[in-house]
C-alpha cells in the first residue's frame, strides 16, 4: 500500500512538473513520495533484519547522500543547473551498476529453476549495460555543459561501425556471462559488460554537438529511469520498477517533443549532432553591424506598443533575469504590451529559461512557447534578444548549406526593430555565424547583458 502511494505521488508530481504555476506542488510530492519509499524501505529492513547492521548501512549511505545532495543544490547557480542534473543522472547510472553486481554475486532470492537463473541474469546484464551508458554518457555531458571538454562532436572514422561493434561485444559476452558455471566465473563477464558499455556511452556522448546538449540531457534522464527500472527487477522491488518508467518514459517523450522542435530525429541527436561537417557551404554574411546605445534603445521601448523579449543562455552567464523582470515591469507600467518568447532548447536544459523567468517573477501568462507567438512577429514593434543566438538565426530557415538549417527558430527578424544583447560577436554555441546582426532592422547592443539590463530599466523609468 505505501509503495502505491508513493508510485501515485511520483505520477501527481510528474503533473504538477508540467506547469509553471503547479511546479511547486509537484516538488513536495515528489519529494512526500520519496520519503515515503525510504521510510518503507527503512522498517522492511528492520522488521527482517537479524541485526542492526542493515538498517545502520542504510543510514549513513543516505546520510552521506543527504549531505552530497544538499551541498551540491546549495552551491549551484542557476548557469550550472544542467551540469547538475547531468552530474545526478550519473548517480543514477553507477547504481545500477552497482546494483547488479552485488545482486549477482549475492542474489536476494534462491532461484530454484534454470529458466528463473537465466531470466534473472538477463535482469542483471541489462540493467549493468543501461546503467553504465547513463554513467558515462552523463560524465561526458557535464563536461560539456561546464566547458571542461569543447562542445564540437567527436566523430572518430566509422564511428556507426564501432558502435555496432560494442553491441555485438555486449551481445556475445552476455552470452558467455548466462553461461558461466558460477557466479565467480560469470563476473569478468560482467565487468567486461560495464566497462564497454562505458565506452559505448562516452563515444555516443563525444560525438553529439553542443547544440543538442538540451535534448541530451533529456536522453540522459530516460536512461536514468530505464536504469532505475532495471535494477527493479534484479531487486523484485515494484516501486523502484514504477518509479523508473515513469523517469524513462516522461524523459523520453520530452525528448521526442524536443526533437520534433529542431526538425530532427532522436536517432540523428544521438549518432550526430549540430556541426557534425567539418566544413559547411553556409552563405558568407554581408552587411555591417549598426549599433544603438542603451538611451536610444530605451527611447524604442518607450515609444513602442508591443514588445517581445527572447531570453537566452547569456542571460543566465550574466544573471540578469531579475534585471528583465524590473524591465518588464516597468515597461507594463507604461502600458506597452510585453511578452517573452521560448525556444524549445534555449540554455542548456529543457526549460531553462522557464524557470529562470519564474526565479526573477515574471508572470506565467506573458511567458509564450515558439509556435504560439512566431506568427505575432510582424505585429511587434522591438524585439530584445538577451544573449540568444543560435534559435533567433534566419540562416536555419533559408541557408540550405548551414549546418542548422530546417532548425524551427523563433523569426525576431520581422519585427518592427530588433534589437540583440550580446558581449561580442561570437558564433552560438553550435559554432554558427549568425547572419541576423547585419539586417536593416537589427540593431546591437554590446555589453555585459545585466548592465545593459540595468541601464535601460533605468532609461525607460525616467
Amino acid at each position: 500500500m505505501a509503495y502505491l502511494l508513493a508510485g501515485v505521488l511520483f505520477i501527481r508530481s510528474l503533473g504538477g512538473l508540467s506547469r509553471q504555476d503547479t511546479a511547486g506542488a509537484g516538488n513536495v510530492a515528489g519529494m512526500a513520495g520519496m520519503a515515503l519509499a525510504i521510510a518503507v524501505t527503512v522498517v522492511t529492513w528492520w522488521i527482517h533484519g537479524t541485526s542492526t547492521g542493515p538498517v545502520a548501512t542504510l543510514a549513513i549511505a543516505g546520510g552521506a547522500g543527504a549531505v552530497i545532495g544538499t551541498l551540491l543544490a546549495r552551491r549551484v547557480q542557476m548557469t550550472g543547473m544542467p551540469e547538475l542534473v547531468a552530474m545526478l543522472h550519473s548517480f543514477v547510472g553507477l547504481a545500477a551498476v552497482l546494483v547488479g553486481i552485488s545482486s549477482h554475486l549475492a542474489p536476494a532470492e534462491v532461484l530454484t529453476t534454470p529458466a528463473a537463473a537465466t531470466l534473472h541474469g538477463i535482469e542483471i546484464w541489462v540493467g549493468v549495460a543501461v546503467g553504465a551508458v547513463t554513467f558515462t554518457g552523463s560524465l561526458i555531458a557535464w563536461a560539456k555543459l561546464r566547458g571542461t571538454l569543447s562542445g564540437r562532436p567527436l566523430l572518430l572514422p566509422a564511428r556507426h561501425l564501432l558502435n555496432a561493434g560494442a553491441a555485438a561485444g555486449l551481445v556475445a559476452m552476455a552470452v558467455m556471462f548466462l553461461n558461466a558455471p558460477t557466479p565467480e566465473a560469470g563476473l569478468p563477464w560482467l565487468v567486461g559488460d560495464a566497462v564497454l558499455a562505458g565506452l559505448l556511452g562516452a563515444h555516443l556522448v563525444m560525438a553529439i554537438g553542443g547544440a543538442d546538449m538540451p535534448v541530451v540531457v533529456s536522453l540522459l534522464n530516460s536512461y536514468s529511469g530505464w536504469a532505475a527500472a532495471a535494477s527493479g527487477f534484479v531487486l523484485s522491488n515494484d516501486l523502484l520498477i514504477v518509479t523508473g518508467a515513469l523517469v524513462g518514459a516522461s524523459g523520453t517523450i520530452l525528448s521526442i517533443i524536443m526533437c520534433r522542435a529542431m526538425n530532427r530525429s532522436i536517432l540523428n541527436v544521438v549518432f550526430g549532432g549540430f556541426g557534425a561537417v567539418a566544413v559547411t557551404t553556409a552563405a558568407a554574411i554581408e552587411g555591417e553591424v549598426q549599433e544603438l546605445s542603451s538611451a536610444a534603445v530605451a527611447e524604442k521601448l518607450r515609444a513602442a506598443k508591443s514588445v517581445v523579449i527572447v531570453p537566452g543562455y547569456g542571460m543566465a552567464v550574466a544573471h540578469a533575469q531579475r534585471a528583465v523582470a524590473e524591465l518588464t515591469r516597468a515597461l507594463r507600467d507604461k502600458g506597452i504590451t510585453v511578452r517573452f518568447a521560448i525556444h524549445p532548447v534555449a540554455g542548456r536544459l529543457p526549460g531553462h529559461m522557464n524557470v529562470l523567468l519564474a526565479e526573477a517573477g515574471v508572470p506565467y501568462d506573458i511567458v509564450q512557447e515558439m509556435e504560439h507567438i512566431n506568427h505575432d512577429f510582424p505585429t511587434t514593434d522591438v524585439t530584445l534578444v538577451i544573449g540568444a543566438n543560435d534559435i533567433v538565426n534566419p540562416g536555419a530557415m533559408d541557408d540550405p548549406g548551414s549546418p542548422i538549417y530546417g532548425m524551427p527558430v523563433l523569426e525576431v527578424w520581422k519585427s518592427a526593430l530588433t534589437v540583440v544583447l550580446k558581449r561580442g560577436m561570437a558564433a552560438g554555441y553550435a559554432g554558427v555565424d549568425n547572419p541576423l546582426f547585419t539586417r536593416d532592422h537589427t540593431r546591437m547592443l554590446f555589453g555585459d547583458a545585466k548592465k545593459s539590463v540595468d541601464a535601460l530599466v533605468a532609461a525607460v523609468a525616467s
